[in-house]
């Protein structure tokens, strides 16, 4: 196994989830393209999972043992690809090529060219019918990994996410957990204007999952959760993560514009530092 020192403190994966956040404020103003407001909003959650709850190797990225990640939102993959890089799958240098022709990092994941990269994804709503088949074959193979899928509230419109949840609770999945990225925000503007999802908890709880709700940006709240679903038993479970898009950078918080802008030099520059002193108060 890697000799990377994890799990990791809750005051270590805070330090790790600034650095995550630098890394994609740098990747996306290099590539002058991206999507960093949900990046930025699902920072805490991927920290957690690949700096204290995953079984992954870095040194064997297909270990038939590892815990599977999906994120099914593929559009804010500079918040994978940092974590991948963090955690040792590939060279950081990696990072500084996001969108460029040739590059192993494209706008959205290829399983195919990124190590540690579980299932291409980009088409909104199709990421957990696809964990849902991963979870049944780890069932039918006698594996005990965990599947993990990162969701978003826009993408919840999808039909197919809740043929999904109607999918897990009919073959008891509880190797499969959800996390609902709940950041209020999509493309166009608020998820309650364009398509409003909400009941949210209430319609997963109607669906049989165990549904947990949580501040997506509070470590003491993610870590317990994160561990309470992988060891739930019966039916899947659902994190209902309230998050801020964009957080982290003020003047992108809660912004729809930055959904899928990239910041200038002088933006990075602003960002960078309003991260990096949170980072020291906290």
């Amino acid at each position: 196994m890697s000799q990377l020192q994890i799990p990791m403190s809750v005051v270590d994966l805070k330090k790790m989830a600034a650095t995550i956040r630098c890394d994609i404020i740098e990747m996306i103003c290099t590539a002058s393209a991206g999507h960093p407001g949900g990046s930025l909003s699902a920072t805490d959650l991927v920290t957690a999972l690949y700096f204290r709850l995953m079984r992954i190797d870095p040194a064997n990225p297909r270990w038939p043992e590892r815990d599977r990640f999906i994120l099914s939102k593929g559009h804010a993959c500079p918040v994978w690809y940092s974590a991948l890089a963090e955690r040792g799958f590939f060279d950081k240098s990696h990072l500084g090529t996001l969108r460029r022709l040739g590059s192993i990092l494209q706008g959205h994941p290829d399983m195919n060219k990124v190590p540690g990269i579980d299932m291409t994804t980009g088409s909104l709503g199709h990421g957990l019918s696809v964990g849902i088949g991963m979870a049944l074959a780890g069932r039918l193979q006698k594996k005990d990994y965990h599947v993990w899928v990162v969701i978003g509230d826009g993408e919840s419109q999808e039909g197919s996410v809740w043929e999904a949840a109607m999918a897990g609770t009919k073959w008891k999945l509880d190797n499969l957990t959800a996390i609902l990225d709940r950041n209020n925000l999509q493309n166009d503007s608020y998820v309650d204007e364009i398509m409003p999802i909400e009941p949210v908890a209430d319609k997963w709880r109607a669906f049989g999952w165990n549904t947990v709700e949580i501040d997506g940006h509070r470590m003491e709240e993610i870590v317990p959760a994160l561990e309470g679903a992988k060891t739930f038993k019966g039916v899947p479970t659902i994190i209902i993560a309230n998050t801020v898009k964009g957080k982290g950078v003020s003047y992108m918080e809660n912004v729809c514009e930055w959904h899928g802008k990239a910041p200038c030099r002088e933006e990075a520059d602003r960002a960078l530092e309003e991260i990096r002193r949170c980072s020291c108060e906290q």
